[in-house]
C-alpha cells in the first residue's frame, strides 16, 4: 500500500453490490510519487466481504487474504481501464461488478485495486507505453510478462496474497513463470468470464496467481464453484521431451527436480515420455490443411498450432473492438498497432477451419490425458528477457513461447505453472496440464507435489552445475546455427544464437569466441572485449578470433591483466566476402 508521500483524496460509497450482504467500496484516487508498488497498481480502492458469521458457524474461506484485480474486470462504478487511456476515457463506468470478482469478496477476501495490464490484453511482454513496465520483483532488469503483468507483479512482490488475472494466449502463465510465483489457467469455460472485457471469447479464460499453492487451491476452487470431490492421485505424467528440448534452459535444471520429486513421491513408474509435437500432427490431422491454406512447408505441428491460435484470436479480437478501434483511432504502442493492423485484415475464410483444428486439439490432448494422467511441459522456452529487448527479438520470443502456450488455448484444457528453481538468477517455471474439466485434480496435484519440488530446488541449487550430453549437443547445434547466420552476414542473428549456445553451455571458450567477432561486426566493441576476455579466463591456450572488415585499421585495447600489449595481429583468408581473420596473441 502507499505511503504517506502518497497523495490521496477518498470518498466512502455504501451500496449494495448483488451478494449475501453490503460491502463498503472505499475508493482512493492516488498521485504516486514513488514505486512502492513496484508500479503494479493503477488505482487503489476497498471492495469489504460481508461481515463473519456467528460463531459456531465456520469463518468464509478465504478471511483475511487480501487480492487485486487486472484493469480489465468490472466493478460497478468504475471505468474499466483496459490498459489503455483512450478506451478509458471513451467508456462508461461499469453498472455490474464481474461475477468472478464478486465470488470471491463473497468468499471473505478483500479487494485492494485495479493492476496494470499491457494494452487491450494483446501482448505477454508485459510493457505499458502508456502507464509504465510494472517491475518484476524476481528479475528487475528483465521484462515481468502479459498481459496480466500488474496481477503477478504484485503477488511476487508480496503486495497481496492472490490476483485475478486473464489468459487468452499466455497472459497468466506467462508473468506467473517470469515472476517466480504460481499460475492457473483454468479449462476454457470453467470460470465465469461476465464482467470481462472481452479479448477473444474462445480462448479467453479467467485466471489467479498466488505464492502459496494451498492459496491457489483455494481460491481457484472457489472460482470453480464446483462440488466437493475426493483427491485422487495422478495415474500418468507425460513428460513432452520436445518441448523441452526446444527450450533454452538446460533440461536438468528446469526438469531435473520436477521428475525427482514426482519419482519420491509416486515411483518411477508414473512416468512416461512423449513427443508432443509428434503426437498432435497424428492427432490433429486438419492441421495439414491449414499447412496448405497459408503455403508454409516449414512450420512444425505445435507451431502451426499456435498459428491457427494467432488467426483465431486476430479474428476474434476484430470482431470485439473493430467499431471501436477504426472510430476512436487510438494511440497504441507500435508492436501492439502493428498486431490490430494484422486484426483488422484478418477475415472469416479459415475460421469453420480453425474451429474444426480446436475442437481436434481438445479431443486428442482430453484422449492423452484421460484417466488421471498429466502433461509436464515448459511454460516458456527461456528465461525472460531483458527490459529494452529490441521488437524484432521480442517478436522471435512470443512466438516461441506461443508454440509451447497454445496446447491449452487450443485444448481448452487447464494448466498451472509453478517455479522450478533459477538458471543465471532468474526464475524458471514448468508446468502441469491435465484434461478440460480437470481443474480441481490439476490443483490438487500441484500442492501435493509442490513443496517438494521446492526442496530439490534447494538440494540442486548447492550442487555444482553439470552440462549433459543432450545439452552439449543443443550447444553445438546453435553455435552451427550461429556460424551460418554469419556466412550469410546476419550478425543480430548470429549473435542470438551464439548467445542460445553459451546459455545451454558457458564453459565453452568458443562460443565467446564467436559471439565476439558477430559483436565486432555490429560495432559493438565492449561487448566484443568482454567475450574475448570471457574466452581466454576459459581457456588460456585458444587464440582468440577476430573479425574486422576490410580496411579497418583500428586496434582493440585490452585489460592489461588479461592480455599484454603489444597485441600482434596476423591476417589470414577466412574465404568470407569483405572480411578478414586477425588472430590475437597474447605475449608470454
Amino acid at each position: 500500500m502507499p505511503n504517506d508521500k502518497i497523495l490521496a483524496r477518498s470518498l466512502g460509497v455504501l451500496f449494495g453490490l448483488g451478494l449475501a450482504g453490503i460491502f463498503i467500496l472505499r475508493r482512493n484516487l492516488f498521485r504516486l510519487t514513488g514505486r512502492k508498488d513496484n508500479g503494479a497498481f493503477i488505482e487503489y480502492f476497498e471492495l469489504l466481504p460481508p461481515p463473519p458469521p456467528p460463531p459456531p458457524s465456520a469463518p468464509h474461506p478465504l478471511s483475511g487474504l487480501t487480492f487485486a484485480i487486472k484493469d480489465i474486470f468490472d466493478i460497478e462504478g468504475f471505468v474499466t481501464g483496459f490498459g489503455n487511456p483512450d478506451w478509458a476515457s471513451t467508456h462508461e463506468p461499469a453498472t455490474r461488478t464481474a461475477a468472478a470478482v464478486k465470488v470471491l469478496v463473497e468468499a471473505g477476501a478483500t479487494c485492494i485495486g485495479k493492476l496494470i495490464m499491457d494494452e487491450l490484453a494483446y501482448s505477454i511482454i508485459g510493457d505499458n507505453k502508456h502507464y509504465g513496465t510494472p517491475v518484476n520483483p524476481a528479475a528487475p532488469n528483465r521484462i515481468p510478462g502479459g498481459s496480466s503483468s500488474g496481477s503477478g507483479v504484485a503477488v511476487a512482490a508480496d503486495l497481496v496474497d492472490f490476483s485475478l488475472g486473464t489468459d487468452t494466449a499466455g497472459s497468466v502463465r506467462v508473468p506467473a513463470a517470469f515472476c517466480g510465483i504460481l499460475g492457473f489457467r483454468p479449462s476454457h469455460g470453467a470460470v465465469s468470464t461476465v464482467g470481462v472485457t472481452p479479448m477473444a471469447q474462445s480462448l479467453d479464460t479467467v485466471g489467479c496467481f498466488a505464492r502459496d499453492p494451498a492459496i491457489l487451491r483455494q481460491v481457484g476452487h472457489i472460482l470453480l464453484q464446483l462440488p466437493y470431490m475426493d483427491v485422487r492421485q495422478p495415474r500418468r505424467f507425460f513428460i513432452a521431451d520436445d518441448c523441452f528440448k526446444i527450450s533454452l534452459i538446460p533440461t536438468e535444471l528446469s526438469l531435473g527436480t520436477v521428475v525427482k520429486s514426482i519419482q519420491k513421491l509416486l515411483g518411477r513408474q508414473v512416468l512416461q515420455h512423449i513427443n508432443l509435437g509428434d503426437y498432435v500432427a497424428r492427432t490433429v490431422p486438419s492441421l495439414k490443411e491449414l499447412q496448405k491454406e497459408i503455403s508454409d512447408s516449414n512450420l512444425g505441428s505445435l507451431a502451426l498450432l499456435r498459428t491457427a491460435m494467432q488467426i483465431l484470436q486476430r479474428w476474434e479480437f476484430k470482431l470485439n473492438h473493430e467499431e471501436w478501434l477504426t472510430t476512436v483511432k487510438p494511440d497504441l504502442a507500435p508492436a501492439l498497432a502493428a498486431r490490430t493492423k494484422l486484426a483488422l485484415e484478418t477475415s472469416s475464410n479459415l475460421v469453420p477451419l480453425l474451429q474444426k483444428i480446436k475442437d481436434e486439439t481438445r479431443y486428442a490432448i482430453s484422449e492423452l490425458l484421460k484417466n488421471d494422467s498429466l502433461l509436464v511441459m515448459p511454460t516458456v522456452p527461456d528465461i525472460p528477457p531483458k527490459l529494452n529487448t529490441k521488437a524484432e527479438a521480442l517478436e522471435v520470443f512470443r512466438n516461441k513461447t506461443l508454440d509451447l502456450i497454445c496446447v491449452a488455448g487450443m485444448s481448452s484444457c487447464c494448466q498451472v505453472t509453478m517455479p522450478a528453481g533459477n538458471h543465471d538468477g532468474v526464475p524458471m517455471a514448468v508446468s502441469l496440464l491435465a484434461r478440460q474439466g480437470s481443474d480441481r485434480f490439476l490443483l490438487d496435484t500441484v500442492l501435493a507435489i509442490y513443496s517438494t519440488v521446492q526442496e530439490e530446488d534447494k538440494v540442486a541449487a548447492d550442487q555444482p552445475s553439470i552440462v549433459s550430453d543432450g545439452n552439449s549437443a543443443a550447444a553445438e547445434l546453435a553455435k552451427e546455427k550461429g556460424n551460418a547466420a554469419f556466412k550469410e552476414k546476419d550478425y543480430k542473428k548470429a549473435v542470438g544464437f551464439y548467445t542460445d549456445a553459451i546459455r545451454l553451455n558457458g564453459n565453452n571458450a568458443t562460443y565467446y569466441n564467436n559471439r565476439a567477432m558477430a559483436y565486432l561486426q555490429l560495432c559493438s566493441f565492449s561487448e566484443a572485449e568482454s567475450d574475448c576476455t570471457k574466452a581466454l579466463n576459459l581457456d588460456k591456450r585458444v587464440s582468440v578470433f577476430i573479425l574486422f572488415e576490410v580496411g579497418l585499421e583500428e586496434q582493440m585495447q585490452f585489460d592489461g591483466s588479461r592480455m599484454v600489449a603489444p597485441i600482434y595481429v596476423f591476417i589470414v583468408d577466412l574465404n568470407v566476402p569483405a572480411v578478414v581473420q586477425v588472430t590475437l596473441l597474447m605475449m608470454k
